[in-house]
């Protein structure tokens, strides 16, 4: 079982100025392809404080993920954090700074009245800097770019271009967990014996997620074996009141 831990930057998380989508999809995302996310953790933008988390996950699991920080403003300081977690410093690749130069004058050149407008000062080195010996990530969402480095995976923090670049390395993140969920209106002090039983009789994790508005209770089932995990929702769905949700 691959475990995943997710590292979002970002003081306007802390402050609740802007929801922490992007822990939610990759949550998803993961454990879609059967990896496990074991780690949620929110840091300020202080390139000390993530480079000491990068260090301690990258460390304790099998892959991290972190998002935000990776453009041309000052407040920008993932990339160099990422670099100081592993003691080595930023460069900028002549091929990834060329192929940023090219779509910024492309950038210009169908935004004229922008460019017109506004006084627009481009780190090009900035955006294109990765970690000595890192891998940089490239696509047409993002012109910042994101790296990967012995497991770390450094992405966007806007949500498309999170989404984008994730998927130039999603195939790297498959794994043996699997899923399955009951729906059922009962509240969960009457799942409490069956779950319990469930658990100790097949060998598999099972969570109960309370009723919220006018939707109902889920029960998840998760494990290595997918064989497994449907026998005991079988088993469950026998003892618990369940409804289909479409």
């Amino acid at each position: 079982m691959m475990e995943v831990a997710l590292l979002t930057v970002g003081d306007e998380l802390l402050a609740g100025d802007t929801e922490n989508t992007n822990a939610s999809w990759l949550g998803r995302q993961l454990t879609a392809a059967g990896a496990s996310v074991t780690r949620v953790l929110t840091v300020p933008d202080d390139e000390a404080v993530i480079a000491d988390a990068v260090a301690r996950y990258h460390d304790a699991f099998d892959a991290v993920i972190v998002t935000g920080g990776i453009g041309g403003t000052p407040d920008d300081i993932t990339k160099a954090a990422v670099a100081r977690a592993f003691g080595r410093d930023l460069v900028v690749p002549d091929d990834v700074r060329a192929h940023l130069e090219a779509k910024a004058e492309r950038f210009a050149d169908d935004n004229p009245e922008m460019v017109d407008r506004y006084d627009m000062d481009l780190d090009l080195d900035a955006w294109a800097s990765v970690p000595e010996g890192g891998q940089a990530l490239l696509t047409d969402e993002s012109f910042a770019a994101g790296c990967v480095i012995d497991r770390v995976y450094v992405l966007p923090g806007i949500p498309e271009e999170l989404k984008a670049m994730y998927e130039t390395v999603a195939d790297e993140f498959d794994g043996d967990r699997t899923t399955e969920t009951i729906h059922t209106p009962a509240p969960e002090g009457a799942l409490v014996t069956h779950i319990t039983a469930a658990r100790e009789q097949f060998a598999v994790a099972v969570g109960s997620y309370p009723r919220k508005d006018d939707a109902p209770g889920r029960v998840k089932i998760t494990g290595d074996d997918p064989a497994t995990v449907a026998d005991a929702a079988a088993w469950l769905r026998e003892r618990i009141e369940v409804v289909d949700i479409e």
